[in-house]
């Protein structure tokens, strides 16, 4: 049944998948007959029958969606993910089936930015360690370790999409001098591109990551990358935990090959490296890059404004990936 084709009167029927808050499938369930299965493993044992009577799914981005799943569902018209993150989203299957895909780009951007700062400073001025300096009555004993001054340092970011530019546009509060690595430069962007990567990272005091993660993308950080950081170097990685070969980063750390780290994703998350959780020189985020509550309701927001426009007028307002004309 096409959507701009539905029976009058009639509900859609939504699966949600998703880690998503309560209040957001409240609202869902306002437009949307909603079926709520977020963490079942066995959605086929679960559905029986009905499989075929979803038109939408939502999902995040932590949990995405896969080619099967799509396939399982043959009614579905498209999917809505509480997310930027496309990485776990089979695009192709997606395209492949005509369903289309909305997801939350730029109302996160400021957030990803700030944190990305906010572990820079952190990583950098050791200020989580100090926090627990204090707390365990060590500053009695003598003085914090002297740390690293952040302001007129060299940022290297890597990616350069909205939420690199807006990760260079905060440095330059810290008068820090930036260059950026990507596939190809950036039009109009008045920062240095460096097209290799270990030029940059060699450069660079802190190195920041801000990439789509994928396959393309895959442990692009490895130990070569980081000996080329160097020890005096900081990694700072707010982008998918994919994009860092995990192994390699502890072993720089633990060795002192790079100077420390700031991490609010991991390659297996939500399980965290046990000898990541022994380091003092790494500060552990549990990704929460986006997670203020301002950020977060406007996420769901286009959560809700992407089901709506599609059924309403057959295009969802933020399409990832679209065919190609």
């Amino acid at each position: 049944m096409d959507a701009l084709n539905a029976k009058p009167g009639a509900r859609p029927r939504v699966l949600n998948v998703g880690r998503i808050a309560a209040a957001l499938l409240e609202r869902l369930a306002q437009d949307h007959d909603v079926t709520d299965l977020a963490g079942e493993r066995d959605l086929a044992a679960r559905l029986q029958g009905e499989a075929a009577s979803f038109q939408a799914l939502v999902t995040s981005a932590p949990v995405g969606v896969d080619a099967a799943m799509m396939a399982a569902l043959p009614g579905l018209q498209v999917i809505s993910s509480f997310g930027v993150g496309l990485d776990r989203i089979d695009l192709a299957a997606a395209r492949g089936r005509g369903i289309q895909v909305g997801y939350t780009p730029h109302v996160l951007d400021d957030c990803v930015a700030d944190t990305a700062m906010g572990l820079v400073l952190d990583a950098a001025r050791g200020l989580s360690a100090a926090d627990r300096y204090v707390r365990a009555g060590r500053w009695p004993g003598g003085p914090f370790p002297t740390m690293r001054k952040v302001s007129g340092a060299r940022l290297g970011i890597v990616g350069m999409g909205r939420i690199g530019q807006q990760i260079a546009a905060r440095a330059a509060g810290f008068r820090m001098e930036v260059a950026y690595h990507a596939r190809q430069p950036v039009s109009g962007l008045a920062l240095r591109h460096e097209p290799s990567l270990h030029a940059l990272a060699r450069w660079a005091d802190f190195l920041v990551l801000a990439l789509p993660g994928g396959a393309a993308t895959r442990h692009i950080v490895d130990a070569a990358v980081l000996d080329a950081l160097g020890p005096q170097g900081f990694l700072v990685n707010i982008a998918r935990g994919s994009v860092v070969d995990e192994r390699a980063l502890v072993e720089a750390l633990a060795s002192g090959r790079i100077a420390g780290a700031g991490l609010d994703v991991y390659e297996h998350e939500p399980q965290v490296p046990a000898r990541l959780l022994q380091l003092d020189n790494v500060v552990l985020l549990p990704h929460v890059g986006s997670n203020t509550r301002e950020t977060r309701a406007a996420m769901a927001d286009l959560v809700v404004r992407n089901l709506r426009a599609f059924f309403e007028q057959g295009q969802v307002v933020c399409r990832a990936d679209p065919p190609a004309a």
